[in-house]
């Protein structure tokens, strides 16, 4: 996979808390994409030095304004001393630093303040790591989303926007005023009709496997579409394994309370599922169970891995 990249492109995974920051390499300088959750701050610092060797890093770039996005902005800076670019439509969000809608009260996350210096248009073009990148609007996931497509390496960095085997949450249908079915498929069939070689996504190792990636996201849109429980079950299981990585741990006896205070909870089962705290609580631990990523562990919630 990493033979279809670039030498000057480096992509630093990490597990689910930390969206992957890829790095764009020019000389004796580099842009970075993306820099995960405040919580791999440090280990966010120490890769990207150790991968920067003696190079400076000029340019920290944002996909979109999430909290496993933006999370190690404020560390980066301090580090390095390079400016932050963020897609245009965040822009009012960062400045005020509004934590509804950076989704960190909304979703019970944490994040720190930091500025961003200049701020990038769809369709706007940038050079890093020697090739040529075309930002494009990629709403759905995040409704100011951007993503950066090299044409002539056939190249895409698609942060939520496109996974190996779909995409992020759709929170404007979760718990917005809607529309983001809409954006999220307008989205997907505009970079269908790319040619692209290998993607980075936010998520996971560099792919190949295009039209697989692309028919499973349709397939994953159109059923949240034809049920609308899914979505909101997905958005669930997805944030509070977030929350269970971050924390280490949840109080069973305190799951359907806490459910019920966090916004994204309370209203993704308001507005499709209508149960009760209890009977929700009874479900999403079942799920956790199921799907291996929770235990057990006397009267405690605990992660069964951190990858």
């Amino acid at each position: 996979m990493t033979a279809l990249l670039p030498p000057s492109i480096r992509v630093l995974e990490r597990g689910w808390l930390s969206a992957n920051t890829v790095l764009l390499m020019d000389g004796a300088e580099a842009a970075a994409v993306d820099s995960g959750y405040v919580t791999d701050a440090v280990e966010t610092v120490r890769l990207v030095h150790d991968a920067l060797g003696a190079r400076r890093l000029t340019r920290l770039i944002n996909t979109h304004s999430h909290a496993d996005h933006i999370g190690g902005n404020a560390a980066l800076v301090r580090a390095f001393g390079c400016a932050v670019t963020i897609p245009v439509g965040m822009a009012g969000a960062i400045a005020d630093w509004d934590e509804a809608a950076l989704l960190l009260t909304t979703a019970d996350q944490r994040g720190e303040r930091f500025a961003a210096h200049t701020t990038l248009q769809p369709g706007e073009r940038f050079v890093a790591g020697g090739l040529a990148w075309q930002a494009l609007a990629a709403p759905g996931h995040d409704m100011d989303a951007l993503v950066f497509y090299a044409a002539d390496r056939r190249l895409l960095i698609s942060g939520d926007a496109l996974w190996r085997h779909g995409f992020g949450i759709l929170f404007a249908d979760v718990i917005g005023a809607g529309g983001g079915f809409e954006a999220a498929r307008d989205t997907l069939e505009a970079l269908a009709r790319l040619p692209i070689d290998c993607v980075i996504p936010g998520h996971g190792a560099p792919f190949i496997e295009i039209d697989q990636a692309f028919e499973s996201a349709f397939a994953r849109l159109q059923a949240f579409e034809q049920d609308g429980s899914r979505i909101a079950r997905n958005a669930l299981r997805a944030c509070i394994t977030f929350t269970l990585l971050e924390r280490g741990q949840l109080p069973l006896e305190s799951l359907p309370a806490y459910l019920a205070s966090v916004p994204l909870y309370r209203e993704a089962n308001a507005r499709y599922l209508q149960q009760a705290p209890d009977a929700l609580a009874a479900w999403l631990i079942d799920a956790l169970l199921q799907a291996g990523v929770a235990r057990r562990d006397g009267a405690f919630l605990r992660p069964l891995t951190v990858a």
